[in-house]
């Protein structure tokens, strides 16, 4: 049995690889970054690869997915960046909520970066799981080791699963 899952954020394909390697088809990957959907397309030319502000996608072109995903940026919610959050305008779990909205996935997975678990970004956190959880979905949020999961580098990574109740 097969998958489909809509990519948000896809950058160079690494979350992309391993759904794909977890049974998921690409519906979309869909990126904003020039260069990251070369770098996609060379390596599967059989993804639909779409380079465009996911503020701007078109919802109705993925109804019936299994799995949003989307490892949208993280310089909103980095220690190594300002730590801007919502005002910052790179802050894109805005659109992607929209998405999951129109959408409604089977799943909603979200990653982002170690600092989103920060005590500052508890109120925005909140306000997110809040938000699914009036969607239908039932948010559970922690960091993961990568490594624990078979990725040869040693990276915290902020992720987030939803399942629809």
């Amino acid at each position: 049995m097969s998958f489909a899952v809509l990519e948000l954020c896809a950058g160079g394909g690494g979350q992309a690889l391993g759904l794909e390697m977890a049974g998921f088809h690409h519906a979309a990957a869909v990126e904003y970054e020039p260069q990251y959907c070369t770098t996609l397309r060379k390596n599967r030319p059989q993804w639909n690869v779409k380079q465009e502000d996911i503020r701007h996608l078109r919802h109705e072109d993925f109804t019936g997915i299994d799995l949003l995903a989307a490892g949208v940026p993280c310089p909103p919610f980095s220690i190594a960046s300002k730590q801007l959050g919502a005002d910052d305008d790179r802050d894109m779990f805005p659109a992607a909520l929209d998405l999951v909205e129109h959408i409604r996935p089977r799943a909603v997975l979200f990653e982002n970066v170690p600092g989103f678990a920060s005590a500052k970004f508890e109120p925005y956190r909140r306000a997110l799981l809040t938000e699914l959880s009036k969607l239908g979905y039932r948010p559970e949020w922690r960091i993961l080791q990568a490594s624990h999961y078979g990725v040869p580098q040693l990276r915290k990574l902020g992720a987030a699963g939803f399942g629809r109740n």
